[in-house]
Order: structure tokens, then sequence, then C-alpha cells
């Protein structure tokens, strides 16, 4: 039986959301280790699943391969709409595995865009291919503007930067638990409002934070430098979307972010995409520190939720059979 196993990555924002840039959107983010999605598949007749969450994913995947149907479960699985990426995983994962079942090759980057991933972020397929930090090329902004192509109509941003994540370092993931983060047609009308309106300054500092604080941390292994350089670019990201979402972080995560990065064994906070779930980057040699840090800022919110202490991932997503 088909079994691919991925998992979640962390979206730190995006390099462009500005009309007057040639290039729209552009990706920032990394792969981890955990919290994982493992999917196996089988031929069947029809659609079967054991989620019923899953079966639009499996339908379309069985409708784009123009097969029979399926019989799909989902052995591990992580939260949908907090910020780490389960749907692009989800639906990645089940197109190789469905593949796989029919005895057939696909590849994921390819059949993304007919599955409805990549219309914004690459960060989430080039996670899936090959793991580790990535940053996207975007789209073509006269292509795209504040209304993008029919779904399908596009290729998935091509990698301008891979680099592995060093194996050492490890991410505090907080997911408090509050209403998820925004998902399908509410995602896509707060991205066109805040493209019409996005200031093109921020873009510019974006660019310069990325070139000569963000790639150099990361292709010298400085945590330190990285974790304040890619807390920064997600405030600026911020900024973008106040409006959208109620500050520059989604509440309650910047309570979540300012509690966090006040911890000694943490460089630089952040929230995932939309959020809920917020992200510190600390090393293997504080773990537990880190944890209790994490456990604290959810004190500091007064909101219940997760912590957990992961690992980068520099692998993409693993298939067995």
């Amino acid at each position: 039986m088909p079994t691919v196993t991925t998992a979640a990555r962390l979206h730190f924002g995006f390099q462009n959301l500005s009309l007057a840039h040639e290039r729209l959107y552009g990706g920032v983010g990394l792969a981890l280790d955990e919290p994982r999605l493992t999917v196996e598949a089988t031929r069947a007749d029809t659609v079967q699943c054991d989620d019923p969450a899953t079966e639009p994913y499996v339908q379309r995947v069985v409708d784009v391969l123009d097969v029979p149907g399926a019989a799909v479960s989902v052995e591990e699985r992580f939260p949908r709409h907090v910020g780490l990426g389960s749907g692009t995983q989800l639906s990645l994962a089940t197109l190789i595995a469905v593949v796989r079942a029919y005895d057939r090759t696909a590849d994921a980057r390819t059949y993304a865009p007919q599955l409805g991933r990549g219309g914004r972020s690459g960060v989430g397929v080039a996670a899936f291919e090959s793991g580790g930090f990535i940053v996207d090329g975007g789209h073509p902004t006269e292509r795209f503007t504040a209304e993008p192509p029919a779904e399908g109509d596009w290729d998935v941003p091509p990698v301008l930067a891979h680099h592995d994540v060093p194996a050492h370092w490890r991410f505090v993931i907080v997911v408090p638990d509050t209403d998820p983060g925004q998902s399908g047609s509410a995602e896509d009308q707060s991205m066109r409002q805040a493209v019409e309106r996005a200031d093109p300054g921020i873009a510019d500092e974006i660019s310069t934070l990325l070139t000569r604080r963000v790639l150099p941390a990361i292709a010298t292994r400085d945590h330190d430098d990285f974790g304040q350089a890619a807390a920064r670019l997600g405030r600026l990201n911020g900024a973008w979307y106040a409006d959208e979402q109620g500050g520059v972080y989604r509440p309650p995560a910047g309570a979540l972010v300012d509690s966090l990065a006040s911890a000694p064994v943490i460089s630089g906070a952040g929230q995932s995409s939309w959020g809920p779930t917020v992200w510190g980057l600390t090393t293997a040699d504080y773990e537990s520190e880190a944890r209790d840090a994490g456990v604290l800022a959810l004190d500091a919110a007064d909101v219940d939720g997760t912590v957990r202490v992961v690992a980068p991932r520099n692998t993409g997503a693993s298939l067995t059979e």
C-alpha cells in the first residue's frame, strides 16, 4: 500500500504585495519535521475516506488523474487552517499516494496548480519536494494583479533560494485554542484587499532585509540573526495585513510573540501565515527551557493551546510501498 509522509511548514511572509512591483507574492518559509501527516491509498471504484474533511481533497485528485476512485486513510494529521500548511501537504500527499496506487508517476509541482496549490506561495510545494529553507520567486504582477488567474492557469513559483536548515536548530510551535486562520474565499478576499492597498515601500525594506540579513544568516548558520531577521520580515508583512487581521499579528498571536521573544533562549518569534500559530527559534541545547517559554506565553495571553519544540526537515515527503 503506498504511504506518503510529509510534515508542516512555517510561512514567514511574502516579499511583495504591492502592484507597483514586477513580481507579486514571493513566499519565504521552511519545512518542519513535525507535526506530520501520513496518507495511505489503494485503488477503489469510488472515493472512500476515513475522514469527511479529507474527501474533497481525494475527489479532486481522482478527477485530476482521471481514475475511477481511491480509498484513502489519513494515519497522522495536524490541525487545518492554523498556519502550518496542512492543505497543500494533504493535497500533494494524496496525489502521490493515489498515483502510486495506480502504478503511475507524477510530479507534485506539475500537478499542484490543478489541485489549487501554489497560487500564491510556492513554499508549501517546495517543502513537500525537498524540505529546507525556501524563497520563491512569486508571480508576474501583470498576470495576477488583485485577482489571480483562473484556478490551474499558473505555474508554481520558482525556487530562488534553498538552504538546509542546521539540524541543531529547534522551533517552538505554539498553537493557541482560538478560531482557525483564514482560508478559502475569506482568505482570497483578505488577500485581494491587502494587495489593492499595499505600500510598495514595505516591499523595498523586505528586499533589503532578505538579501542582507535573512539569506546570509541561513547560509552562515547564524541562528540568532536568522531568528531576528525572520521575525522582522513577519512584522513587516503584518503591516500589510493589519486591517484584515486586527493588527500586525492576529490576536492573540501578538501577546504570544511578545512573550516568546522576551525569553532568553529564544532568538526571534513571529506568526506563521494567517496564524494563529506562533513560532520561536532556539537550539537543541535549550529544548526544555524553550518549551517552558511556550507554556508561559500561553499563560501570558490567557489562552489554552499546545506547545511543541520541533526540528527542521531538510528532505521532502517520503514514499513507502
